[in-house]
């Protein structure tokens, strides 16, 4: 794996025909403008120098697989100041071959304990690894007409963290700004709920998003983000006030 990484400590150039490849594979990558290419090319490139991949049940992580994770990864951080100090909690990225089956368990009120299975395409720990599953990054390239990827949602995730509370909102310079960002995206987090329980009860026509942005606000952060990343036209058809305000974040004017 990465031998070409392998050979130098610092972050090295990714071979032309590797990363042709994965922009060829990812049009929402290859369609960004040249600059945004190159910014995306060397941050892909210190991601993989920073970050170490293990794959499970012996899974092999190979170059291609790496690159297209990396690249995927740091779109969200793009434009950002910190730049890849967004994800400096963690180290470890453990990639499953598909889906995966984990272990619930939680107490209601009453002290009765309720046990579930949760099948997870991907799954972010605070101060800890991401989890991913490669049929869904590989297939991120056909996915992104319906607005999803599981990198972006997990990297999302990450971003939501960084202050310590999985509430759909970054860290925001102050008070009235974290105000804001959470009545705008909180009036659309209710409207999305509405679209997904017209379609599940009355048979409406559902949502484009993922209605598994419907269980929770962060949730619907991150699966939100998905979609802006991938399929902004359509995205911004479907939530024209939610690009504006993730513009002004992701979009910092410098």
């Amino acid at each position: 794996m990465w031998d070409w990484l392998r050979r130098r400590r610092r972050a090295p150039a990714i071979p032309d025909a590797l990363w042709a490849a994965t922009l060829e594979r990812y049009p929402f990558l290859g369609q960004r403008d040249p600059r945004d290419r190159q910014r995306l090319r060397e941050l892909s490139a210190e991601f993989l120098a920073r970050k170490e991949f293990h794959g499970a049940g012996g899974l092999v992580i190979t170059d291609e697989m790496a690159l297209a994770i990396a690249a995927q990864a740091v779109l969200p951080v793009l434009h950002l100041r910190l730049g890849l100090a967004w994800y400096d909690d963690f180290v470890g990225i453990v990639v499953h071959a598909d889906e995966v089956v984990a272990r619930r368990s939680t107490m209601d009120e009453a002290g009765v304990v309720h046990d579930w299975d949760e099948v997870l395409a991907g799954e972010a720990m605070e101060g800890g690894p991401v989890m991913l599953n490669w049929h869904d990054v590989k297939e991120a390239g056909a996915s992104a007409e319906t607005g999803f990827n599981v990198v972006i949602h997990e990297f999302v995730h990450k971003i939501d963290l960084r202050d310590g509370a999985t509430d759909g909102c970054p860290p925001l310079p102050s008070r009235a700004a974290r105000r804001r960002w959470l009545e705008a995206l909180e009036r659309e987090y209710r409207r999305f709920r509405e679209d997904v329980i017209k379609a599940e009860r009355f048979g409406e026509p559902p949502p484009w998003l993922d209605d598994y942005g419907a269980t929770a606000i962060d949730e619907f952060f991150a699966v939100a983000c998905e979609a802006y990343f991938v399929n902004r036209d359509r995205f911004t058809q479907e939530f024209p006030d939610l690009t504006v305000l993730f513009d002004g974040f992701y979009l910092p004017k410098h």
